[in-house]
């Protein structure tokens, strides 16, 4: 049976009360879409990779709090690959989708990056938090509908020559359309963590893809039919976690 999750920050967690109460968002799911009533039981996680078993305590207009009743193990395990996607500024949807599956598939952190071919450029700040609000609440439903109990954290989008200087972690894949070697050919990794890049839908400039390999990451390319933007980060991360993670 498909568990009945719900999230909650940890900040909204009374352990000596042993009550959690939710915010308005999920209560307005629990109450009007899901229907559930006092003594209903459900889930709620904290996005840091704890779930508890609760029951619907009080039920009002202003508040629903519910009873927790022990902690669970989540639906889903967490990949032992720690895996941060850093993916190239995509339109509209496009990026939705990225944040969406790439979080079903199990990776700890999205970061948008502006490069020099990216779709979008953003206008300001107010326009960067706007975005990260929005890609941050989509990792969270897609966490909840897959089971994780742990949300990725979308950040802030970040430049990518400063992205590349990075020396964390120390295993770091550059997907390019050129300049690359297959994965089959990548070394296996030293430690659980991974970084993987995919660029926009204009792909990299010449200039990019040389700062990677002057900066000690591996390029890889997927040989054969070019892959819109939002396909190819799909399928990097896809990839990176049959070889190194969980996906079998």
């Amino acid at each position: 049976m498909t568990r009945r999750r719900f999230f909650a920050p940890a900040e909204a967690f009374d352990f000596t009360q042993q009550t959690v109460v939710l915010g308005s968002d999920e209560a307005r799911h629990l109450k009007d879409v899901l229907r559930l009533r006092v003594g209903d039981e459900c889930f709620v996680f904290d996005g840091a990779s704890n779930e508890f078993r609760c029951s619907v305590e009080v039920q009002t207009r202003d508040i629903t709090q519910l009873t927790i009743l022990e902690k669970v193990d989540p639906q889903s395990p967490e990949s032992p690959l720690s895996i941060t996607l850093a993916v190239g500024l995509l339109k509209g949807e496009k990026f939705d989708l990225v944040v969406q599956k790439a979080t079903e598939l199990g990776v700890t952190r999205i970061v948008p990056v502006s490069t020099r071919y990216a779709d979008i450029q953003l206008r300001d700040k107010n326009d960067a938090v706007k975005r990260v609000t929005r890609w941050q609440r989509i990792a969270l439903e897609a966490a909840k509908q897959s089971g994780r109990a742990v949300v990725p954290v979308v950040a802030e989008p970040e430049d990518i020559s400063v992205l590349i200087k990075s020396s964390e972690p120390s295993f770091r894949l550059m997907f390019s359309e050129k300049s690359g070697k297959h994965l089959s050919e990548i070394s296996t990794m030293t430690n659980s963590s991974a970084l993987v890049l995919v660029g926009p839908e204009g792909g990299w400039a010449d200039e990019e893809v040389a700062l990677a390999l002057e900066s000690n990451w591996q390029v890889v390319t997927l040989a054969g039919r070019t892959l819109r933007a939002e396909t190819a980060a799909i399928v990097a991360v896809t990839l990176v976690q049959h070889k190194f993670g969980d996906l079998e």
